[in-house]
Order: structure tokens, then sequence, then C-alpha cells
């Protein structure tokens, strides 16, 4: 349920977007790519481990591609629309109690003003403001806490993990094709960091956080996850 004002904001064109606005589609993205790129990586290492030909490598790879993409979007979007389903609900509510008791809830957002700063005259005096302009949407942005950012969105939230997943599984498929046969493992776990590094780089760009610490992060718990990867096939006999 979308959260819509009655007026439209006459600062629109002049407000700056700010990062946050991305945070919905951008988490989804990274967290995508990312997996893209280990989950495939993982699988094509251990495949090539233990293939002396090239064929199963890309397989194996191109079958982890599909399925991993299309796991992402599902589980995505029935994850997000689970939180969709949440917050129409408590909307719901919201709505047949400001039917029901509007006195009460009148001064329960004076309340909550209150507690944020502000006198208890002027508290009142903004619910009141806020609830002649649009009191439903007053109460799910203050009393709820949803807004047009925090607000579920699962189509968008599917489509940027099924495409980012397949966007980051590309780059082992490819190197599957590509790349000597010999050395596959190496270049697989490598390019794989590479690509980790490059990834954490651009969502720190994009989100406007430090670059430097965003790629430390991706790089290093994927380094890690390629690693116990390594171990567990060791334990059982596979030399990676």
């Amino acid at each position: 349920m979308s959260i819509e004002p009655k007026h439209t904001n006459p600062l629109k064109g002049y407000l700056s977007p700010h990062y946050i606005h991305k945070s919905n589609w951008l988490r989804a993205a990274v967290l995508g790519a990312n997996d893209g790129i280990l989950s495939t990586a993982s699988i094509a290492i251990g495949v090539a481990s233990a293939s002396v030909t090239r064929e199963p490598i890309i397989l194996a790879s191109l079958a982890g591609l599909v399925a991993g993409a299309l796991s992402m979007a599902a589980g995505e979007y029935v994850s997000v629309s689970s939180q969709t389903d949440i917050e129409k609900a408590d909307i719901a509510r919201e709505a047949a109690e400001l039917k029901e008791k509007p006195d009460t809830e009148l001064q329960y957002l004076a309340t909550i003003y209150e507690q944020r700063g502000l006198k208890k005259e002027t508290a009142l005096q903004v619910a009141k403001e806020l609830t002649a302009h649009d009191v439903l949407a007053a109460h799910v942005r203050d009393e709820l806490g949803i807004n047009e950012i925090s607000q579920a969105k699962p189509l968008q939230a599917a489509l940027a993990s099924g495409a980012s997943f397949t966007c980051g599984a590309l780059l082992p498929l490819l190197i599957s094709v590509f790349m000597p046969l010999k050395y596959m493992v190496y270049y697989q776990y490598c390019l794989a960091i590479a690509f980790l590094l490059m990834l954490g780089a651009i969502a720190a760009k994009t989100g406007g956080s430090s670059i430097g610490k965003a790629a430390l992060r991706i790089t290093l718990w994927g380094t890690i996850a390629m690693a116990l990867t390594a171990v567990v096939g060791r334990i059982f006999g596979v030399a990676v």
C-alpha cells in the first residue's frame, strides 16, 4: 500500500536525493551479485577440482547461474511480500482505529511528537495540523514508522536480486569458458576475489559510504567463504 500525500511537495524539484533513498534496491543488488559470484565460483571450483575436461565445469556454472538467479528472485519476492502484507495489515488496523477513536489517536500522535522534543502545546498543535492534512499518512509515518523509503517493494527487490545474481554469476561462468583448464581453480578463486573487491567499491560509491571499508568488508567475507569451501573439499579428499 503506497503512502501518497494529498498535496504535491513544492520542494520536490529542488531537493537533492539522499543516499538512503537507494537503500532498498541497493541492498538486494549487492546481496545478489555477491551471492552470484561466490556460489557460482565455488561450484566451478568444486567441479574443476574433480574434472579433467571443461564441459562439466561450464555446465555446472550455467546450472548454478540459472538456479541461483531464480531462487534469489523468488526468495526475495516472498520475503518482501511478507513484509508488505504486515505493513498493509497494520495500516488497515490503524485506519480502523482512527475511525473508532479519533480523539485517542490524536492524543497518542501528540505524545509521539512530545517525546521527540516538542513542548506539549506545540506537539498537540502539530498533531492537529497533520491530522487535518492527512490523518492516516501522519499515523502511518510517525506511529508505525512506515514511509516511502522504508516501505517494502517486492517486485523491485526480486528483479534487483535476480538480475544482480545473474550479473555476478556470469563472471565465474565466463572464466569457466575462456580461462586455461589447467589452472581453473586458481583463476576462479583469484578473479572472484577481484570481482568482489570491485563490487564493494561500486556499492560504496553508489551508497555514498567509505569505499575502503566496503571493499575490505566484502573481500574479507568472500575470502573466508571460499577458503572454507576449499577446507571442506580437502576434508572430503578433494584437492583444491
